[in-house]
């Protein structure tokens, strides 16, 4: 019994380590295919307008609904003690440095990280990839690293638009049906609010753009056992990149805040 737990234990440990090591060489080998191959531009601005663009909506409507709640959550607690005139600085400072990057990370994750496991896997299990392979063209170049790059360009943007949303969202709340003074809201955030706040969110927003990419490429381009292995990839994608979203955002807020 000790025995087969000892091994069972070394089995998960050896592909855990086998798994990190393979997704540490991908990302590597896309990074080094960035730095020494000619860009592919207009995949790059296809995969910028279906990560950022089409994800406007969804990060809209999710930046502005939590800068409401958020807003009139913190209007409960500050009402206790008369704090009214700091929701527009909690609201602010909540969303440019966590919720704004973390929520658009993750709804961007279920949105457009499923769907580059999705295409890259059905390309593998079709073929197509080894086609490209057999005509010559670097994979690398032509599928993975556009969708890096553009995911790392258009996640600060769609993090800014979010907080922007979320900032607004709360003064709407805030004035309209909190009844609180809107120079209040503002005045809090504009002393209390710093470039250091805005720009570590961003830095955050880009990092998560990297991630989702990656393991969505990575899940899709390794794809196996056919549609129901399409299907695996994607959830797994899905999975893998808002846990690694969650993690790293807390060592990055170690680090920049």
């Amino acid at each position: 019994m000790v025995a087969w737990l000892v091994s069972q234990i070394g089995h998960h440990a050896v592909q855990a380590c086998n798994l990190i090591g393979d997704f540490a060489l991908f990302l590597i080998r896309a990074l080094l295919t960035l730095f020494t191959t000619k860009l592919k531009v207009s995949k790059l601005l296809n995969q910028m307008e279906r990560i950022g663009v089409n994800s406007l909506l969804i990060v809209v409507l999710t930046g502005t609904f939590t800068g409401m709640v958020l807003a009139l959550q913190s209007h409960i607690g500050f009402s206790r003690f008369g704090a009214e005139e700091f929701i527009g600085t909690v609201v602010a400072l909540s969303m440019t440095r966590e919720l704004g990057p973390v929520l658009t990370g993750l709804m961007v994750t279920g949105r457009a990280g499923s769907s580059i496991a999705a295409e890259l896997g059905t390309m593998r299990i079709t073929e197509q990839i080894d086609a490209l392979k057999t005509l010559r063209i670097d994979t690398f170049q032509y599928l993975v690293v556009p969708r890096l790059l553009a995911s790392i360009i258009v996640l600060p943007f769609l993090s800014l638009l979010s907080t922007l949303c979320g900032i607004i969202g709360g003064y709407v709340i805030s004035v309209n049906v909190l009844g609180l003074n809107g120079d209040d809201y503002t005045s809090g955030i504009s002393e209390y609010l710093e470039l250091s706040d805005i720009t570590g969110g961003l830095v955050k927003a880009a990092v998560f753009g990297l991630i989702l990419a990656w393991v969505g490429a990575y899940k899709g381009y390794r794809t196996t056992g056919g549609a129901r292995g399409v299907g695996l990839s994607t959830t797994k994608s899905v999975v893998l990149a808002s846990i690694f979203i969650l993690i790293s955002n807390y060592f990055l807020a170690t680090a920049l805040f």
